[in-house]
């Protein structure tokens, strides 16, 4: 009797879609460790600001000067990503945030980093940044079958919640280890992971949006500005989430990037109280982000709306004047519904925008989220200098809730049925 081989050991402990999906797999590996990466030098950068001599104010600059790219880059880099291969821009965008963070952390390493160095390598990153996003969004859906888009997106999205919450641990870590320079180094070989990950990447639907994308590929560059606002002006929904976007980035964000810590330093004992109310938000995150593996609502953007909602709570919570525990507990369903919220709407664009214009269309919404945050975070300083603290971040909260209620009272929001089931 022949000895029959062994079965196959099958991984009931991974998500579906990691399972089903070998082309998502290999996205998802390299960018779970990039994001990872990215979140332990978002903590670093600061402090490698500060150990080359520069100040406060340069801190400012160093951080704008990354983000600021987004303001000017975002939408053509939406009409370049549905006219050219996708993939080569991803590997394109990697490969050039590696040099930036290499270089980075030798100039740091060797003692011969600035200010003014530090600015211009965060600029490339951040020009770089901008071209994979958009890139990014049209890709993802060629990795992955329909009915998995949506735990494809929620997956990636814990990636950015659990990193979150593990990136400021290893990056102190790596700091006390290895200097600042160390960090940025580890950040670099996350993007030559990357790479490698994206090299053998098959998609399957990137033929398909190349061809959507034809005509705009053999018009002017203008020509495909216009064909992408067209695609957004022809939906309402993407519109007044477009909107309901801006006004959270620019109202509600401000108390999590600026206020929030003001408050916590003032009245609520410092960075400690702070850094436990940005985890009770980073555990509402996963968690909201394990429930979207599994949870399909049939209007998926009605969810989105009605998540929006309980996002732009977020300010009032943090200046409703309550003891650090019971915020961060408030947090924890704020997490849930912020990460609700872009899950479901980044899921909604990729179900029913085209293959050739999807890159165009989620460029707003990297101009009105990314590319906007540093005018709420200017304007929120000039407001609370007027108003005061406390009733600042309350009206931040009512101001957003006002404008997410605006978006949920446009019917093709409320009523847009994902797609398998509107076929059904």
């Amino acid at each position: 009797m022949t000895a029959q081989p062994a079965p196959r050991r099958r991984r009931p402990w991974l998500p579906a879609v990691l399972r089903e999906e070998p082309q998502y797999r290999l996205l998802f590996l390299g960018q779970a460790l990039s994001i990872l990466g990215d979140r332990v030098t978002m903590i670093v950068l600061p402090f490698a600001v500060l150990a080359v001599g520069g100040g406060v104010g340069d801190v400012a600059i160093v951080s704008a000067a990354q983000f600021l790219p987004f303001a000017v880059l975002a939408l053509p880099a939406g009409v370049w990503a549905d006219r050219l291969d996708r993939k080569r821009i991803l590997i394109a965008s990697d490969s050039v945030r590696f040099c930036c963070q290499l270089t980075a952390g030798l100039l740091l390493i060797a003692g011969n980093a600035s200010v003014g160095t530090l600015a211009a390598l965060a600029a490339v990153y951040g020009a770089a940044d901008a071209f994979f996003s958009p890139a990014f969004t049209g890709l993802l859906p060629g990795t992955v079958a329909p009915v998995n888009l949506q735990p494809a997106n929620a997956l990636r999205g814990l990636t950015f919640s659990a990193s979150s919450v593990v990136g400021p641990v290893l990056g102190g870590l790596l700091v006390t280890l290895a200097g600042t320079g160390g960090a940025f180094l580890f950040d670099s070989a996350t993007y030559l992971v990357s790479v490698a990950c994206l090299v053998p990447l098959r998609p399957r639907l990137v033929q398909d949006a190349a061809a959507g994308a034809e005509p705009a590929a053999s018009g002017h560059f203008r020509a495909g500005l216009r064909e992408g606002w067209a695609e957004v002006r022809a939906r309402p929904w993407v519109g007044a989430f477009l909107g309901g976007m801006s006004s959270y980035h620019v109202i509600v964000l401000p108390a999590i990037f600026v206020l929030g810590p003001v408050l916590a330093q003032r009245d609520l004992g410092g960075a400690r109280s702070w850094a436990l109310i940005t985890a009770g938000y980073g555990v509402g995150s996963v968690i909201g982000d394990l429930l979207l593996l599994r949870w399909r609502p049939r209007f998926a953007l009605r969810a989105s709306a009605l998540m929006l909602i309980g996002a732009s709570c977020q300010a009032a919570i943090i200046g409703s004047g309550l003891g650090t525990a019971a915020i961060a507990g408030l947090e924890v369903l704020a997490g849930i519904c912020v990460t609700g919220f872009f899950t479901l709407w980044e899921t909604s664009l990729q179900e029913h925008i085209p293959a050739g214009s999807i890159s165009r269309v989620s460029s707003y919404d990297y101009l009105v989220s990314i590319g906007l945050m540093p005018v709420g975070n200017l304007a929120a300083g000039a407001v609370t200098s007027v108003v005061g603290l406390r009733p600042a971040l309350v009206g931040m909260s009512v101001a957003g809730i006002a404008a997410a209620l605006a978006v949920l009272s446009v019917r093709s929001v409320r009523m847009l049925a994902r797609p398998e089931v509107a076929d059904a």
